[in-house]
This record gives C-alpha cells, structure tokens and sequence, in this order.
C-alpha cells in the first residue's frame, strides 16, 4: 500500500477499551493487504473477570500490558488464533476484533478458508485469524507498521450494543460492539 499503515488518529488506542472497542466498529483492517471493514468488537480489562489480565501478567497475556497500539494474539481451545488491539495506559486493556466484512483479498481469504461464501469468512474470532493468516508470531507487534493497516471509518457506524458472548464470567457486561444489521457477525445481535 502507498498509504501509511495507520491512519487512525494518535493517541486512538490509549483510550478505554470500551471506547476504543465501540471507534473500531466501520474501520477498516489489513493485514498484508487482506482484510476488510471491522463489523463486531468486545472490550475487556484488567477489572474484568473475563479478561485474560484480571489474574495479572503471565506469559500468555504479557502484550496486553504493553504499550497500547499493539497486537495480542492468543489461542484459544488449542486450535483458534484471536485478534486483539492492545489499549489503555498498559494495564491490561484490549479489544477483540470478533469479525470483518471481507472487501479486499477475498480470493485469498476464500483459498485460506476453503472456498466458503464471504457471509462466513471472517464472521467470528478464530475465522477472522485463519483468513488473514494471522498467528502467534504477530503477537505483541505495532499496529502502525506492517503487515497491519488500519483505516479510520469512512461514515458514522449505527452501533449494537449488549453483552459478550462466548464467556462464562462477566458476561452481563455490555462490551460487545457490532455494525446493526451486518450479516458478517460472528452470531446475531440480540435485539
């Protein structure tokens, strides 16, 4: 890309996750130029018992105590890589970037997850990652330098908001952020 890796304003990610998770829904994500509009996000933080911080730092989770502007990425079940951007003042705030509209490299999206329809390409955490082939190795990297790129949204986004899914703690808390009527969702937004 000519453009610059990052075009989200300075200082984006050193907000809230909450804040940062909600901004993040119509951006759009590149990872080696493969990716699309950001449709769901959840936020999570180290006084959330969800969050992979509320224990304190570990091995696993040391990204999501460095400098905001960065990846986490962590397996999930042994077999799922997730996305999230590191946010906050490196206490242990990130978002999960749950799906994307795919726009650009559906070929290779579509060879990476076996010739499926663009409606289940990257409609949740784990499908996301295997279509932009994102793994451990780009794990606690800047998101202002390749392979990433992030565009700021290009309009105002209608927002759903309601509580996260795919946790059994804090799961009353409403930190799941999706584009309303999107059929890229990793699951429905209740309404």
């Amino acid at each position: 890309m000519g453009s610059p890796a990052i075009t989200l304003p300075p200082g984006f990610f050193a907000d809230r996750a909450e804040t940062v998770a909600r901004a993040l829904i119509g951006a759009t994500l590149l990872v080696d130029g493969v990716g699309g509009r950001i449709v769901e996000t959840e936020a999570y933080d180290a006084m959330d018992p969800a969050s992979h911080s509320f224990r304190g730092p570990t091995a696993r989770n040391a990204s999501m105590f460095g400098p905001a502007g960065h990846a986490y990425v962590y397996r999930i079940y042994g077999i799922h890589w997730c996305l999230n951007f590191v946010c906050g003042d490196g206490i242990g705030s990130a978002v999960l970037v749950r799906a994307l509209e795919p726009l650009a490299g559906l070929d290779i999206m579509q060879a990476r997850r076996g010739g499926l329809e663009p409606a289940r390409l990257c409609s949740g955490p784990g499908r996301l990652c295997q279509a932009l082939a994102i793994d451990r190795r780009l794990d606690g990297l800047p998101l202002d330098r390749p392979p990433f790129a992030l565009l700021p949204a290009t309009g105002a986004a209608e927002i759903a908001i309601g509580p996260r899914i795919g946790i059994t703690r804090g799961v009353e808390t409403p930190w799941r952020f999706c584009l309303r009527g999107s059929p890229y969702l990793s699951r429905p937004h209740a309404r």
